[in-house]
């Protein structure tokens, strides 16, 4: 910004325009080692990112509606895998972020819980999670764990961003429900966040790591399915994985995992010694819809009770 070139911009502008949260959002996110850059590009960026944290918190408090921390709260070793590791992601924000404020470097703890919103929450574990939370019984223990493992998602996030975004972290906190040793008036009289301290060793954060490659890599490949109209959408899909050696060898073993983290109704794996790389094929799963879940299943049909449901769906609402 130049005063003789009188192309500066007032703050009051970003504020009246973005709010004052996305303004704090840009000092936090410019690296004062170097120039520090603006313009209504930038800005509108910001405004992006900005959104996908808001959003972030807003699906996790729609899905915390019926859950009180003091009386639903899952013990941490009842948590199915996928959870463990999101919480072990969580631990791992949490060192990256306290370590970046105290070394003062506010733009890695806007980059990092970004990341943590879009690349392992939005694009992966609030995702493969839907299932669980919409069609599961409402105070099952499968759904009471995916709601324990948000809670303390949100908890510990919302902590983290307060010092920036000040009246999102504060808004998030009149919404949400709190355990009795918190204090629920403002998110900024309670303490930066404890670890959750799930440490199931480098194997297992490998294992899941390597899960959300995979899935990233079938998404492709169900992309190409819709737009060739074989499916309209992965709940129609089966997904046919073929390899050899280690990498058949790692897909057994990740098997029972793959259904819930693709999100299709069927996935099957196969052996080919001769093959170098992964194959994947999408073809359309066998059976009928379920009209509560939505999942293609053989079973569909066959429950007099409840004909159009699959098995599990049959089975919770009996």
């Amino acid at each position: 910004m130049s005063k003789s070139l009188g192309n500066g911009i007032d703050p009051a502008d970003v504020v009246n325009e973005y709010g004052a949260d996305v303004l704090r959002l840009w000092v936090a996110s410019s690296d004062y080692h170097a120039d520090i850059r603006i313009s209504k590009d930038i800005l509108k960026q910001l405004s992006e990112s900005y959104r996908k944290i808001r959003n972030t918190a807003r699906y996790i408090l729609g899905n915390l509606n019926d859950f009180d921390p003091d009386t639903d709260m899952v013990d941490v070793d009842k948590l199915l895998p996928i959870d463990k590791w999101a919480l072990m992601k969580l631990d791992e924000l949490n060192k990256k972020v306290r370590a970046a404020y105290d070394a003062f470097e506010f733009h890695h703890v806007y980059h990092s819980i970004h990341n943590f919103c879009v690349v392992d929450m939005s694009n992966f574990y609030l995702d493969v999670l839907k299932d669980r939370l919409y069609t599961e019984k409402a105070d099952s223990e499968l759904r009471r764990a995916a709601q324990t493992t948000i809670y303390k998602i949100l908890d510990s996030m919302t902590r983290l961003i307060s010092p920036i975004l000040a009246y999102t972290s504060d808004e998030i906190w009149k919404f949400m429900k709190h355990g009795s040793n918190c204090d629920s008036e403002c998110v900024l009289f309670n303490d930066m966040p404890e670890l959750v301290g799930i440490d199931l060793g480098t194997e297992f954060e490998a294992k899941w790591d390597k899960i959300h490659e995979l899935r990233d890599t079938v998404k492709k490949s169900l992309e190409v399915a819709v737009k060739d109209k074989v499916i309209r959408s992965s709940l129609e899909a089966k997904v046919t994985l073929t390899a050899a050696g280690a990498e058949y060898n790692f897909l057994k073993d990740a098997e029972p995992e793959l259904k819930a983290a693709f999100i299709v109704s069927d996935v099957e794996i196969l052996s080919d010694d001769e093959l170098s790389e992964l194959k994947v094929e999408v073809a359309h799963a066998e059976g009928e819809k379920c009209e509560r879940c939505w999942c293609f299943s053989k079973y569909v049909g066959t429950d007099k009770v409840h004909p159009t449901l699959c098995k599990r769906c049959a089975e919770l609402l009996k």
